[in-house]
C-alpha cells in the first residue's frame, strides 16, 4: 500500500495520542498531530458539538484546516466533534475512525454520522456494523519495539542481574482506591517475594494517578533492594522494563498497562487495590480464563503464552474497510 496521510486527533493527552499513533505506526501511515482545545462554552458541550464556528474546517487557524487527510484517527471526547466536521467538510471522503471508550458516544455517532469505524474494548459492551472490538486496547508496543528495546536497553536497567520483575503501579481512579491498608497489603508481598532466592531484580515505575504515599512505600522497599524506581526524571524506561523483564506485576485499575504487559508474552500478575468495577472484573476474568494473567501470589509461577496484541488487528480491519469505503467513493 502507498503511503497514506493521516491526523491524529486528540485533545493532547498522552494515553489518547498513544493509542492513535499505535494503529497508525501498525498501518505504516504518515500522520500530522492535531491537537483541539476547545473554549467555552462549546467544551462544554462535547462529545456531540457543535464545534467553535471560529474551528470549523475552513477558517484560519482551525486545528482541522484543509487539505483533508484519507484517514483520521481521533480518540478523547473532546475530538468526536472535531472528527463529525472532518467527514462533513471532506464530504466524506476522509475515512474516520474512533478509539474511545463508547459511554461517551450518542446514537448519532453510532450511525456513522463521524466515524465510519469505531473501536471499543470487549468489557464496553459495544456493538454495531461500524464497531469492532478487542478485548485489549491498542498501544505502541509492537513487537519490533520491544525487539529494540532488548537490544539496547536503558542503560540505568542493563545492569540489574536476572530474574528481573517489572512492577508496573496504577493509583486511584472511579472504580480503585489505593488506601493506606492496600498499600501496606502491597508492600507486605512485594518484601516477602522480592526477597526470595534467587533474589530478583526489581524494575518499577508509577504513573500519573499514582498516589504519592504508595510510590514513597514502593520507592523505599526498591532502593532497599537496590532495585530501580522510575520517579519521573529523564524518560519513562518501560518499554525497557518490559522488553527485559521475565515477570511484569500490574495493578488491576489500569486496563491500558494490563494490555502493554501482554504484549510481552511473559507472565503478568494481577494486584487488586480496593474497589473494583463489573467491567474491569469481566476484562480480568476473560484474561486469566485464557490462561494469560493470575493473581499476584509469591512465589510467581511461569507460564507462556503468545505474545497479545490488538494493535495489528485494529490496523488490518481499519485497512480493509479503508480500503472498501475507497471503492464506495470511487464508484458513487
Amino acid at each position: 500500500m502507498q503511503t497514506i496521510r493521516a491526523w491524529i486527533l486528540t485533545d493532547g493527552k498522552a494515553g489518547d495520542e498513544a493509542q492513535c499513533i499505535g494503529v497508525a505506526e501498525a498501518m505504516g501511515l504518515a500522520f500530522d498531530r492535531r491537537i483541539v482545545n476547545p473554549r467555552a462554552p462549546w467544551a462544554a458541550a462535547m462529545p456531540l458539538g457543535p464545534i467553535d464556528p471560529r474551528e470549523r474546517a475552513g477558517e484560519p487557524g482551525s486545528p482541522i484546516a484543509p487539505p483533508y487527510p484519507e484517514i483520521a484517527i481521533a480518540s478523547g471526547r473532546r475530538s468526536v466533534a472535531y472528527l463529525r466536521e472532518v467527514k462533513r467538510a471532506s464530504a466524506g471522503r476522509t475515512f474516520t475512525v474512533y478509539l474511545k471508550d463508547p459511554r461517551l458516544i450518542k446514537l448519532p455517532f453510532l450511525e456513522s454520522e463521524a466515524a465510519d469505524l469505531i473501536w471499543a474494548p470487549a468489557h464496553d459492551r459495544l456493538r454495531g456494523a461500524n464497531v469492532m472490538t478487542t478485548l485489549t486496547s491498542p498501544h505502541r508496543l509492537h513487537a519490533s519495539v520491544l525487539a529494540e528495546a532488548r537490544r539496547r536497553p536503558d542503560p540505568r536497567l542493563a545492569a540489574l542481574p536476572a530474574p528481573r520483575i517489572a512492577l508496573l503501579l496504577g493509583g486511584d481512579s472511579k472504580a480503585y482506591r489505593f488506601s493506606d491498608t492496600t498499600t501496606a497489603r502491597l508492600c507486605a508481598l512485594l518484601e516477602d517475594g522480592f526477597r526470595a532466592e534467587p533474589r530478583p531484580s526489581v524494575m518499577a515505575t508509577a504513573s500519573r494517578r499514582t498516589p504519592p504515599s504508595l510510590a514513597s512505600a514502593v520507592e523505599a522497599q526498591i532502593r532497599r533492594l537496590h532495585g530501580f524506581f522510575w520517579e519521573g526524571t529523564g524518560d519513562n524506561p518501560l518499554v525497557s522494563m518490559l522488553a527485559l523483564a521475565d515477570h511484569v506485576i500490574v495493578t488491576a485499575d489500569s486496563v491500558n498497562m494490563v494490555g502493554e504487559a501482554l504484549a510481552t508474552g511473559k507472565p503478568v500478575h494481577i494486584f487488586t487495590p480496593d474497589g473494583g468495577s463489573r467491567k474491569t472484573s469481566w476484562f480480568l476474568d476473560e484474561l486469566r480464563g485464557k490462561g494469560l494473567v493470575r493473581d499476584l501470589v509469591f512465589p510467581l509461577e511461569a507460564w507462556t503464552y503468545e505474545p497479545v496484541n490488538a494493535t495489528a488487528e485494529i490496523a488490518l480491519e481499519i485497512q480493509r474497510r479503508f480500503l472498501a469505503h475507497g471503492t464506495r467513493s470511487s464508484t458513487s
